[in-house]
């Protein structure tokens, strides 16, 4: 085939030659007017060259020529490729390939061809470009696109199902035949798959079952040339089955046994059935049903959308005392399954179920729910309703015992007994409520006495009927009024009445003046209101500025009940639109409710109590201010004295002056002096030269112990008077307290307090604050 190419080539080279030489001549005859220089023009082969030829380089490709004739013409080429893998002979025009030419990587080299006067490097003619293509073989084998391919398909597919599809390349010229054309076959899992020349992978059996089988591999080969024995390459290609419905579940267990306590709620789980089915997740529609048995009223299977797992259910309460054990057939399907492909071993799977109930202590049961009762009101004679039931369901049968535990309104109003009787213990008043709820509990009574925990409720609804046992009462939006100068049959105002007692759709209220000597009337509506008018006219505000209207208003009721209401219409003065213009501002009427009142005598019985009290207090202050100056009086007189007797003692150096073996001796014998007044402001001070006896001294200190030991809130006397200094040379100083009041003694006096009552002045005197009101 090359070599017919080449040979057209070569057959056609001559006429194109001659044509464009005929072209040459026809230009030059044209413009021979006006160019002298002959038109000259390239004369070359198409040049072509196989790629790979294994013969020695370099390799002939063609020929350039040129219509110039001169013997110093040179051919020379330009381009990318020229003088590297390309040459020409300068004289011949032979173009020559150096290298081993591959048309997959370069299909066809572009070249510019140039001739030149080799003495001046002229150009003689202008560069012409010209191709080299390179001819291709059939040198490359197919390539897959990829090494491995995934495809899917569903399962028990029809035989020719597409499965997927493979792809190989082939880098020679397609244009050639035969040189890309691929052809692809499987030489692993033929059995199970074919492929066709395009590439596509379809099923040759139609059993596929994921089930059995859920991945098949097989190998495609991909070649060239058909019948040809070229090389050839592989690729893998991965298939998954896809799940269809196409399997019924199975009971995993031909029985199952459960145990329930009767008490378990409706609704509640009882236990599950489990089903084996082999599809996957998504293709798993188990329907549970009962197909033997009497108690599919009692229960119900439901399906677990996420275990597919059989739900049983109690649709009621069960009772073990009534039927202790269940036993039914249940079964399991799939409705959603494609019965193309069903397989055989049936379409039903079923299992027995047993359910054996358990005793539990119950609590009692109410004979009759809700209790409803009917009261007329303010019925005294009534004092029980009724009564609630209830019984023990367990085999025991203990006694039961009701309890009330909620009430609605709150309050004594219902009670029960222990035996459940419904009890009043006072009349119910409709107005305060028109129905009464309670709540009874019910609780068995153990052997032991005491209670079950374990307890029932029931309501009690008690519905109090009307008596007719209240007055009708006045109602008006507005304070009523009317000019002084109004016009006979002038409305006043239009009053209607409330009654706190039911009003039946026929009921209706009568209204009437209880005195017709007023300048008012009353106009029945006979729509349950009536109209004050005006029934004479012209009202005289100098008379009366407010007058009082009596209204009786009654009902129709059983026995007939009436009220007098007071009316308060104001004389206003008006324009002469009719417009008000004053009137007087009535006295506004303020109640006072008996709590209120309570409260305001409390609080000015507790003012009262206040107010005595500190007066009371005053009272003892002022006592004990007049006590206090009694006091200080007496200490100042006694100051008076003690400065006056300035007869002081030697000291301890000095055992003459006074003999105090006579105050011991007094203790000692208990001797008690004669109870006389106090000479002592009698006593006048001795001559600087004359002792005082030691008897009248032992008398004068009796006298004082026996006044401090019978007057507790004098002073002590018998200390500020014996005690006044000692002797310059004691070292205890002085013992006189007369000067302890100015001294800078940090002394602490409080051990005075826990020597008894005869120190408790003392404890008051030297334990006081320095800023306390005593004058010395």
């Amino acid at each position: 085939m090359n070599h017919l190419i080449l040979l057209f080539s070569l057959f056609l080279a001559p006429a194109f030659a001659d044509k464009e030489s005929q072209k040459t001549n026809q230009n030059f005859s044209s413009n021979n007017a006006s160019h002298k220089r002959l038109k000259r023009d390239w004369i070359w082969n198409q040049m072509h060259i196989k790629e790979e030829i294994d013969t020695p380089l370099p390799h002939h490709v063609g020929k350039i020529t040129s219509s110039v004739r001169n013997n110093n013409a040179k051919y020379i080429i330009e381009g990318e490729y020229a003088n590297t893998i390309f040459k020409v002979e300068e004289t011949s025009g032979d173009v020559y390939a150096f290298e081993r030419l591959d048309r997959e990587k370069k299909a066809e080299y572009e070249l510019t061809a140039l001739i030149i006067d080799r003495r001046n490097n002229q150009s003689l003619e202008p560069p012409s470009k010209f191709i080299i293509k390179v001819y291709d073989i059939n040198d490359n084998v197919p390539v897959f696109v990829q090494k491995v391919f995934n495809g899917s398909v569903p399962e028990m597919s029809p035989v020719g199902t597409s499965v997927t599809k493979v792809t190989a390349v082939d880098a020679d010229d397609p244009t050639v035949t035969g040189h890309a054309t691929v052809t692809y076959q499987v030489i692993k899992g033929d059995e199970y798959f074919t492929v066709d020349d395009s590439g596509v992978i379809s099923t040759t059996r139609a059993d596929l079952d994921r089930e059995n089988q859920s991945t098949y591999e097989i190998i495609v080969k991909a070649k060239d040339a058909p019948g040809s024995s070229g090389d050839s390459s592989t690729a893998t290609v991965i298939i998954t089955l896809t799940d269809i419905n196409d399997n019924f579940p199975v009971f995993k267990h031909p029985s199952f046994h459960f145990k329930v306590p009767e008490n378990i709620s409706v609704g509640g789980e009882v236990g599950r059935v489990k089903v084996e089915d082999v599809d996957e997740p998504q293709h798993r529609n188990t329907k549970y049903s009962f197909v033997r048995g009497d108690y599919r009223d009692t229960f119900e299977i439901v399906a677990n959308p996420f275990t597919n797992e059989g739900i049983i259910r109690p649709k009621k309460p069960l009772d073990f005392e009534k039927v202790a054990e269940y036993r039914f057939d249940i079964e399991a399907t799939d409705p959603t399954v494609d019965l193309r492909y069903f397989k055989s071993g049936g379409s039903r799977s079923i299992s027995t179920v047993t359910i054996e109930v358990t005793d539990v202590d119950e609590p009692p049961v109410f004979t009759k729910l809700p209790y409803e009762f009917k009261v007329r009101e303010n019925d005294a004679e009534i004092r029980t309703l009724g009564s609630v039931w209830a019984h023990d369901p367990d085999a025991a049968k203990r006694k039961i015992r009701f309890i009330r535990r909620r009430a609605s309104p709150n309050g004594d109003y219902i009670r029960v007994s222990d035996t459940g009787i419904i009890q009043l213990p006072k009349p119910l008043d409709r107005e305060f409520s028109s129905s009464y709820n309670i709540t009874v509990a019910a609780q068995e009574v153990l052997e032991d006495g005491h209670l079950s925990d374990r307890e029932s409720h029931a309501q009690v609804h008690v519905i109090v009927t009307d008596e007719n046992d209240n007055a009708p009462e006045l109602v008006y939006p507005e304070e009523p009024r009317v000019c002084e100068n109004a016009a006979p049959g002038k409305v006043i105002i239009r009053i209607s009445a409330t009654d706190k007692d039911e009003i039946s759709p026929r009921g209706f209220f009568k209204y009437s003046l209880a005195t017709e000597d007023s300048n008012f009337s009353l106009v029945e509506n006979y729509d349950n209101t009536a109209n004050i008018t005006v029934k004479y006219g012209q009202f005289n505000r100098e008379l009366a500025k407010i007058h009082y209207l009596p209204v009786i208003i009654s009902d129709n009721g059983d026995p007939e009940l009436s009220s007098t209401n007071t009316l308060v219409i104001s004389v206003c003065k008006c324009n002469e639109k009719g417009n008000f213009t004053f009137c007087e501002e009535r006295a506004k009427q303020v109640g006072v409710s008996i709590q209120a009142l309570v409260a305001i005598f409390i609080c000015i019985f507790t003012i009262i109590v206040f107010f005595a009290v500190i007066t009371l207090l005053i009272l003892l202050r002022k006592r004990h201010k007049k006590d206090l100056s009694g006091l200080r009086r007496n200490v100042a007189e006694i100051h008076e004295q003690l400065v006056t007797y300035d007869e002081e003692g030697g000291g301890e150096m000095d055992t003459t002056s006074y003999d105090v073996s006579v105050l011991n001796s007094v203790r000692k014998n208990g001797m008690k002096p004669e109870v006389v007044p106090s000479p002592y402001a009698q006593v006048q001070k001795p001559p600087g030269n004359i002792t005082s006896g030691a008897g009248e001294m032992e008398m004068m200190i009796e006298v004082k112990k026996d006044e401090a030991d019978n007057d507790r809130d004098l002073l002590p006397y018998d200390t500020l008077h014996i005690y006044g200094y000692e002797g310059a040379e004691s070292i205890a100083e002085s013992l006189s307290s007369l000067e302890s009041g100015s001294s800078d003694s940090d002394i602490d006096y409080d051990f005075l307090n826990d020597w008894g009552p005869r120190f408790k002045m003392l404890a008051e005197l030297y334990g006081s604050e320095p800023n306390e009101d005593f004058v010395y």
